[in-house]
């Protein structure tokens, strides 16, 4: 039986908001290395959820166990509130992850029929193409495809299923603008219809655009959790972007520059207040041009609470 998004739009929106899965108190360990401790994290139904942190943070451990590849050392994981290998629950489930090999000699719409046979209902195959943006690239050898073609179709493998649940890791990795852009809204799409989305990336506009609610997750341990806005709320502030003659090291002497970084021929800089560090640059650079001034943004956000809490955890040590 063949399903559409349309379909099913109302009954999974009559479901929004109750968990389709979850870790309750879950530790696992590689050896002598804690990938995860003590992790309490939930995805609720019709959100995009982003889980955000460093390489090594646990990101990829906390996927890995609600998809059932792995088994936590102790604590629940609960998929639509049952095991993650559950063979129903399986079929609810799609995943976009940076693993694994996709054989390079079938076409694409061969890939697409392929693993929509694993499914009891779904989607039409021009749908999928449609959404990934493959209508052109049907009959393309997946090994002839460049990597953002690649990208894209890992992603029509990941929805052709009709799942209720979506793993997204990294999925706009090797995307121009123009693609990643064209994700994101069918992205929007699908959540609009009813469905949830786990979101990995490295991309931080691409959490704050999308996600409902992110969480930060660092050294195994979640440390935030919120909207996009009251993630950023954690980090006070303002960023100046200007076009200056002074040097990285003169404007770190400025009395409230917390922080400075180089933008190509600009620079950017971190400050609790923005008004009195403007007139200070003014002042010893009359040349200064391109003067922006804007809030705290998720980056600030994110950097603030990874390295917060990196250097609790080693004053503790």
């Amino acid at each position: 039986m063949i399903g559409t998004l349309e379909e099913t739009h109302n009954i999974q929106r009559a479901n929004s908001g109750a968990v389709v899965a979850s870790l309750e108190e879950v530790n696992k360990n590689y050896g002598d290395v804690r990938a995860l401790r003590n992790v309490n994290f939930t995805v609720r139904a019709g959100q995009v959820v982003a889980l955000l942190g460093p390489n090594g943070a646990g990101k990829t451990t906390a996927v890995k166990l609600l998809l059932g590849l792995i088994q936590p050392d102790s604590g629940k994981v609960r998929v639509f509130g049952g095991d993650p290998t559950n063979p129903q629950n399986r079929m609810r489930t799609g995943a976009m992850l940076q693993v694994g090999k996709v054989p390079e000699t079938l076409r694409v719409r061969e890939h697409v029929d392929l693993f929509s046979s694993y499914y009891p209902k779904p989607l039409p195959l021009e749908e999928v193409l449609g959404a990934a943006g493959l209508e052109k690239l049907r009959d393309r050898r997946f090994g002839d495809l460049s990597g953002g073609q690649r990208q894209r179709t890992l992603f029509a493998l990941a929805i052709c299923g009709n799942p209720d649940l979506l793993f997204l890791d990294e999925p706009t990795v090797g995307l121009d603008v123009e693609a990643r852009r064209g994700l994101w809204e069918e992205i929007r799409r699908l959540v609009e219809c009813g469905k949830t989305v786990l979101l990995t990336t490295h991309y931080l506009e691409e959490a704050d655009a999308l996600a409902d609610r992110i969480a930060v997750i660092n050294q195994g341990e979640i440390i935030a959790e919120g909207t996009p806005a009251e993630i950023k709320s954690q980090t006070s502030g303002k960023k100046i972007r200007c076009v200056t003659a002074l040097s990285v090291a003169t404007l770190l002497q400025i009395p409230g520059v917390a922080g400075v970084k180089r933008d190509r021929e600009a620079v950017e800089i971190h400050t609790g207040e923005a008004e009195p560090v403007v007139r200070i640059l003014l002042s010893r650079d009359p040349s200064l041009s391109g003067l922006e001034i804007s809030g705290a943004g998720l980056e600030e956000a994110f950097l603030s609470l990874t390295r917060d809490n990196r250097e609790n955890e080693n004053h503790q040590n």
